[in-house]
């Protein structure tokens, strides 16, 4: 969990559109990184190592796009790639969807209430074929989910 922690919030920290948002609410790198990598060790391999909350977090920073959503899974992804651990890719990098969907959905909530919500798979495919290969397998499992959701109501 470290590698994959560590090298994605390199590929962050470095990154154009990320970057600045990061470091303007990241006071403590060393902090923020260890409670990533309980986060995600908690999230992938059960260990129960996280206690928190991201969402509020996440609902309190000002002028998020679900561009930003996507050029995250975006590095997210090609950090997992990079690893050559196919398993772990697979469940890391359909999990990191899922938690940006739900993050972008609070977010959509909290700053737009009674505005139609933007989902990120669909938003995704809006944007072009090198974002849809980004998302990957990952995109599709949230859309067929989304659309289970809506269609039941939920």
């Amino acid at each position: 969990m470290t590698l994959l922690v560590h090298s994605f919030y390199d590929k962050v920290r470095e990154d154009a559109m990320l970057g600045p948002i990061f470091e303007a609410h990241v006071q403590n790198w060393g902090r923020h990184l260890a409670t990533m990598v309980d986060f995600w060790s908690s999230a992938l391999r059960g260990t129960a190592r996280y206690r928190g909350a991201p969402l509020p977090k996440h609902v309190a920073l000002a002028d998020l796009r679900i561009e930003l959503f996507h050029r995250w899974l975006g590095l997210f992804r090609e950090t997992t790639q990079s690893l050559n651990n196919h398993d772990l890719q697979a469940r890391a990098d359909e999990l990191a969807h899922r938690i940006a969907g739900s993050l972008w959905y609070g977010y959509q909530s909290r700053h737009a209430p009674g505005r139609p919500m933007a989902d990120i798979a669909r938003a995704g495919s809006q944007l072009g074929e090198p974002t849809r290969r980004a998302f990957g397998a990952a995109s599709a499992t949230h859309a067929r989910a989304s659309d289970l959701a809506t269609s039941t109501g939920n």
